[in-house]
């Protein structure tokens, strides 16, 4: 696939997709004296795939390019593309074209794919307002479009916030040499910035040893785009709170929550309330000793852990009791070797070939490679890892589909092609990039996320890879993260990048041993977010005290909210799909170790269970509810027990 590559190239691949998907409508709607599934339903499902690789082709390189003017057009044209699904769904020549081709005898007779479909697209329209009172349809419509704006303005704050904490040699004290030339330069000789880039922010707060300066880079980062975003996630919470109430819900979680395997806030609610309590009771010793730590190195015996203060803490705690260092591991986790691991993972397990290619890309450093079936050659799919942060692109880690698979009217497969977009540790000093552990397990889920895109067998756009529940799309990237703590397949790939000697096993079992170290506090920093991510759009939302409601949050951790920050306008993800739904995170990941679980009993590397686990959750995508792929995977109802014992607290 041709990437746009210029501001004019957006706007007319933008354009000719919209006009294709225009005329797929336009016959839609003539149809509806005479409907048929080739007339309505299948026409309905191209428009998504039509809509999808412009996606792929434009809107995507809002996200990546290194163009401002481009990225400027990429954001618009996504923007664009959203109102235009927005207004189709609003329109009632097609809900009735639909609501006759659902009276036909053909449509009484689908199976499969084809009658989930039919399902899947009368409830969009009722969600659309099809069966509400027509002022209540255009305040509807109108509030829809207005988020689509909010979100797309969000998000391109954060991209474009730019800030940075400048500091000198002396106060870069604790950071091993390599994080420092990884630095730019700061504006005075001798100094250095720390971006808001997660390279420079994580490691920084890791390890460097001035605790003012963590305090402040901690307000600068979870300040960013304050000013910007504070009223549109006011108003974002108001909309949507709104858009509950014209469809009679007491809230948007209840409205969202519809399309989620939770179905309803209620079961959220009681997930929460079977894990709180344990892992708050576990976050309890670890604070304590984590509490005993900063009154030694501060002298300050009334000091309280703070939020700047407990990944140094817990960076300290792992190498005096677990002899972890992580710079060194690092040094064993140079990112070619990593990924060449990884692949040869998804080869022995899920019979994947990786193939290195060289494909048209948006940047130099793209890696490009073919997906191969290793049983029989044939190409399943193309993926694109851009892996490097780089100024005013995406921020985080995602995968991103480009191409969705799908089956074509001539018999034929449409081949996925998927891109992997990171900001790992950037190449430096004459050093290769150097993965964190951390690093290493984003690199393995956000493969996950790759593998359920790119190995889809789904017929249909609407069901293809990702295409599944927000709530379970995790569960196949958590997965993957389970297989960077086994020490034998670390062992296949972590080799220094100067010597090529292999990671110490020692090291490795003190790393695995540290697993668990403070992983209450962490789990609980998840559950902070998802709570808080439900009052924002609970029953309550209209009366909701911002400031009050973010400090209960926080102290869910058990460590005090700082006065000086408001996160809930970093908070990417409620704008960006995961609205009433960050507890999916977890909720997958109870599920995703659960599945794991099988691969521990049965060889973590088995290529039985891997093709058992191909084929019953990653195949088949969206094409059933996602609770018939655990069920067909483990044989059973999925339970909380792996979870727990992972976390040391069953």
């Amino acid at each position: 696939m041709q990437f746009a590559d210029t501001a004019q190239d957006v706007t007319r691949v933008t354009d000719e997709a919209i006009a294709e998907a225009d005329a797929l409508l336009a016959g839609i709607v003539a149809s509806a004296e005479q409907p048929s599934w080739a007339l309505v339903m299948a026409p309905l499902d191209e428009i998504t795939d039509v809509i999808a690789r412009a996606y792929g082709r434009a809107a995507f390189v809002g996200q990546v390019h290194d163009d401002p003017q481009v990225r400027d057009a990429g954001r618009a044209a996504g923007e664009r593309m959203e109102q235009w699904g927005l207004a189709m769904s609003f329109r009632d020549d097609l809900a009735a074209a639909v609501a006759a081709f659902a009276e036909t005898d053909e449509a009484a007779a689908l199976t499969g794919e084809h009658a989930r479909l039919l399902t899947f697209v009368q409830r969009d329209l009722r969600r659309a307002g099809h069966g509400l009172e027509p002022e209540a349809r255009r305040e509807l419509e109108t509030l829809q479009g207005r988020l689509v704006e909010i979100g797309v303005a969000f998000q391109r704050n954060l991209s474009e916030h730019e800030d940075a904490l400048v500091v000198t040699a002396a106060e870069l004290d604790g950071l091993p040499s390599a994080y420092v030339e990884s630095l730019p330069a700061g504006p005075d000789e001798g100094s250095y910035r720390v971006t808001m880039a997660y390279p420079h922010v994580l490691p920084f707060m890791d390890r460097a040893r001035r605790r003012d300066l963590r305090q402040d880079l901690d307000r600068r980062f979870h300040n960013r785009a304050y000013e910007a975003n504070r009223p549109l996630l006011e108003e974002a919470i108001a909309a949507r709170h709104r858009v509950a109430a014209l469809f009679d819900q007491p809230s948007w979680a209840h409205h969202r929550l519809e399309e989620r395997m939770a179905a309803h806030p209620d079961a959220v609610e009681a997930f929460y309330a079977d894990l709180v309590p344990p892992l708050t009771a576990a976050a309890e010793a670890e604070l304590a000793t984590l509490q005993q730590m900063l009154a030694q190195e501060t002298g300050d015996p009334d000091a309280v852990v703070q939020r700047w203060d407990w990944r140094y803490l817990h960076t300290r705690l792992q190498q005096e009791q677990h002899g972890v260092d992580g710079a060194l591991v690092a040094a064993h986790l140079p990112l070619d070797e990593a990924i060449a691991g990884m692949f040869a993972l998804c080869g022995d397990v899920f019979g994947l070939d990786h193939v290195p290619v060289e494909l048209p890309v948006w940047n130099a450093d793209v890696r490009s490679y073919e997906v191969r079936d290793r049983a029989t050659g044939a190409f399943i799919a193309h993926v694109h890892m851009d892996l490097f942060p780089r100024e005013g692109t995406f921020g985080h880690a995602a995968a991103f589909t480009l191409v969705p698979g799908r089956r074509l009217p001539d018999g034929s497969y449409q081949h996925p092609t998927s891109a992997i977009v990171a900001n790992f540790t950037p190449p430096s000093g004459g050093r290769p990039s150097l993965l964190t552990h951390r690093e290493l397990e984003t690199l393995f889920h956000e493969y996950g996320h790759i593998l359920h895109q790119v190995l889809t067998t789904a017929e249909l756009s609407r069901f293809s890879g990702t295409s599944v529940e927000r709530d379970f799309v995790e569960a196949p990237s958590q997965i993957m993260q389970h297989w960077t703590w086994k020490p034998d397949i670390l062992a296949t790939f972590a080799r220094h990048h100067e010597t090529g000697e292999p990671l110490p096993r020692e090291l490795v079992d003190a790393l695995v041993a540290a697993r668990n170290l403070d992983i209450a506090i962490h789990q609980l920093r998840q559950v902070q977010f998802g709570w808080l991510d439900l009052q924002l759009h609970g029953p309550d939302a209209s009366t909701l005290d911002l400031e009050a409601v973010t400090r209960d949050a926080v102290e869910l951790t058990g460590m005090p909210k700082p006065t000086d920050t408001f996160f809930p306008t970093t908070f990417a993800h409620i704008m960006g799909g995961y609205d009433a739904g960050y507890y999916g995170y977890m909720w997958a990941e109870v599920i995703g170790d659960d599945l794991f679980r099988r691969f521990e009993e049965e060889g973590v590397t088995s290529p039985a269970v891997g093709a058992d686990y191909r084929r019953e959750v990653l195949e088949p995508g969206g094409t059933r509810d996602a609770a018939e792929h655990v069920r067909a995977f483990l044989g059973r109802e999925p339970d909380n027990t792996a979870f727990l014992r992972k976390l040391g607290i069953a």
